[in-house]
């Protein structure tokens, strides 16, 4: 039986006309800044209107270490969050929006799959509503003038050889990771080393993601610091003057995007930074929106519990005050199989001692939410056709080992109503609990480093090169000790070695340097080999998409 593809079960759908989503959610026709028929923005105002409305829990999902072809996580958390709305249940999704790069590389897109999707979905993966090139726009903005204020006398004394902050593009483009700018004689800049990192990996993406409102977004860009002095000073985007010019670059982006399921459920599609190589969360400013709007809230944070959800605990709840009410973890019994040895073209293949030798990567991610976290947790079996009934019997009996429920959905396949045995668990367990962390912000960068690494990776310990032993310095000494950490590692491994699957033990985390986030609130510790500008892989995506006649695109997922 050939299924269709998600493109044409998206092009098939009927979409409701936006503002009639946006009534039903209890957004006002003056708040809303309507993009077309099928998406809109959120005018700020909406906030203070709702600021008094109480909160609706809060549910995040999160998954196992995926494997490259990814587990399907975005598509549980929009079909779970349609199946709570066929209980009954008033209910909002908020999810980040898709970056260029792996769009036309070999993840695709953001928008889920089969019968849980958002649409518009080709809107919604190529250019959506500008936010990403606003991101990108105000990141080269700020690189424009700092290197201009070095042409133009550099009365601030900026070093050359000690800027840190790279322009961006919104593509997988590894040409541009590291470059020589301002050849071609004086009137062409001062020649230096420069290079890109991807836009979901711009450090104002990260602050459009946590900032709270439009002054508090100005004033994280205006401490984003750019790079050091002669003197080894600090200088920020304030000392250059930018951050109200980027904000009003920013000034639409800010706004969250509105947009449908196949099955009418709102969401708040809003930020995108990575998880392994940023903070891996959709904007505070969605994620509070839909909490006043609605009794439940499904929220996605990037790849597996090790990166997403432990960088939206210990970052974006310690900024916010945020806290879920439950953990969803997906699983697959494919990538079960491939945390249990077997390669990638087997994983189709019965295999229940794969099976059982992969849950222990499961074991530690169901481990660092209950025990670390204190969270109640569900683990959501992604059913594929491939799986037999003696794998799935096996994947509930351990769970249950674990004091944990494994629900199977099949919402690829049925849309809400697949996810229905998902969605009744997850109203069964969810409740509020205290805040934990496996580390404090008064600990020394060093020890907040070795303390994620050991509770929440399982390494024995941590493995500083000289580079990042000298970046810590620094950092101490300007002040910044007492930020959290977003450590910068591969999704496909506990550890930063992405060949380690399954629960690897006593590894070294190896960390080759520390960068400053200031504007964002973080800093970014880069374990391994991790890049934060991504390259295509050898047959991209984009090969594959085209626009026919008719202005339909094809070929994309």
């Amino acid at each position: 039986m050939q299924h269709k593809t998600d493109l044409e079960i998206a092009q098939a759908a009927t979409a409701t006309d936006i503002s009639i989503i946006a009534k039903k959610a209890g957004i006002l026709d003056k708040e809303l800044v309507p993009y077309g028929y099928d998406k809109a923005k959120i005018s700020l105002s909406i906030l203070g209107r709702l600021k008094d409305k109480d909160k609706g829990k809060l549910i995040l999902v999160s998954a196992l270490n995926p494997t490259p072809a990814g587990e399907g996580k975005t598509t549980v958390s929009i079909g779970l969050a349609d199946a709570l709305k066929q209980c009954d249940q008033d209910v909002c999704l908020t999810l980040r929006e898709p970056s260029l790069g792996p769009v036309f590389g070999i993840k695709g897109g953001a928008a889920g799959g089969g019968y849980a999707q958002v649409i518009p979905m080709e809107d919604i993966n190529l250019h959506f509503t500008g936010d990403m090139h606003a991101i990108t726009a105000a990141n080269n903005l700020l690189c424009a003038l700092l290197d201009n204020h070095i042409q133009q006398g550099n009365e601030l004394r900026l070093d050359p050889r000690q800027i840190l902050f790279k322009r961006c593009m919104d593509m997988n483009d590894r040409q541009l990771r590291n470059i020589t700018c301002g050849l071609g004689g004086r009137l062409s800049g001062t020649p230096r080393e420069d290079g890109f990192d991807i836009t979901a990996a711009s450090e104002v993406m990260a602050v459009l993601c946590l900032a709270t409102d439009l002054h508090d977004l100005k004033e994280r860009l205006a401490r984003i610091v750019v790079g050091y002095t002669y003197e080894n000073t600090p200088i920020t985007a304030a000392d250059l003057d930018a951050q109200g010019a980027m904000a009003a670059l920013l000034k639409d982006a800010i706004k969250p995007n509105l947009v449908q399921t196949l099955e009418q459920t709102p969401c708040l599609m809003h930020g995108g930074p990575f998880a392994n190589i940023a903070h891996g969360c959709n904007s505070y400013i969605a994620t509070n929106t839909a909490l006043h709007l609605s009794d439940y809230v499904v929220t996605e944070a990037g790849f597996g519990a090790d990166l997403g959800a432990q960088k939206f605990l210990d970052i974006k709840c310690r900024q916010t005050g945020l806290w879920p009410d439950a953990v969803v973890l997906v699983v697959t019994v494919r990538a079960l199989k491939f945390h249990g040895g077997k390669a990638k073209t087997d994983l189709a293949a019965p295999d229940i001692e794969a099976v059982r030798l992969g849950m222990q990567n499961v074991y530690k991610h169901i481990e660092n939410m209950k025990d670390y976290y204190g969270l109640p947790t569900v683990v959501a079996i992604n059913k594929f056709y491939t799986d037999t009934d003696e794998e799935i019997a096996l994947v509930k009996k351990l769970c249950e080992a674990k004091g944990v429920k494994a629900a199977i959905t099949q919402v690829w396949e049925k849309g809400g109503a697949g996810g229905v045995e998902l969605a009744r668990e997850v109203m069964r367990i969810a409740k509020k609990t205290e805040p934990k962390h496996p580390y404090e912000l008064c600990d020394s960068i060093e020890t907040k480093i070795e303390k994620q690494a050991v509770a929440i990776y399982g390494a024995r310990e941590v493995g500083l090169d000289t580079k990042a032993l000298k970046s810590i310095k620094a950092l101490k000494k300007h002040g910044y000790g007492d930020l959290p950490i977003c450590i910068a590692k591969t999704q496909y491994s506990l550890s930063h070695d992405a060949a380690l699957i399954g629960a690897p033990k006593d590894f070294t985390l190896a960390v080759r340097d520390v960068k400053l986030s200031a504007g964002a609130g973080f800093i970014v510790v880069l374990a391994g080999s991790i890049m934060t500008m991504p390259g295509l892989p050898k047959t991209p995506a984009a090969e594959q998409i085209s626009i026919n006649d008719k202005g339909l695109i094809d070929g994309l997922f």
